[in-house]
């Protein structure tokens, strides 16, 4: 299960909004396993159907993290077009860069009405498992 503070779950919600038609990316570092902040990331490749990261702000990021004595929790991203489920871009990414442990949040903006998020654990040999977002205040 996922918790998540109410306020960065919104963040999130809101960067997937200002950002569509384009995929919005970030992630949610933590300390002993909860969030604590939302760090929005550019998508390098601006597209409606996909994300990728600089590698110099990632750097950056990890260095922040390393100040902080943060870890990376949660990769999120936005779908503007389809449900808020990994696609097989989404599972070689999380395999080869993030690692089992990191929890991928997807929000879906393809209705602009209703917006869906849920959240998955990609296990190292590719096998998605969804689980429980859980709402915290705080």
């Amino acid at each position: 299960m996922l918790e998540l503070p109410r306020t960065i779950h919104d963040a999130v919600i809101a960067h997937a909004r200002r950002d569509h038609p384009d995929e919005c990316c970030g992630v949610l570092p933590g300390i002993d396993g909860r969030v604590t902040r939302i760090v929005e990331m550019q998508n390098a490749e601006r597209s409606p159907t996909g994300f990728s990261w600089e590698s110099g702000e990632v750097l950056a990021l990890h260095r922040d993290m390393d100040d902080r004595d943060e870890e990376m929790l949660v990769v999120y991203h936005s779908h503007t077009m389809t449900e808020a489920a990994p696609s097989r871009t989404d599972v070689r990414f999380a395999v080869g860069a993030t690692g089992p442990d990191v929890h991928w949040l997807i929000v879906s903006t393809r209705e602009e009405a209703t917006t869906e998020v849920r959240s998955f654990l990609i296990a190292a040999d590719g096998e998605v498992s969804e689980e429980e977002v859980r709402l915290v205040d705080g």
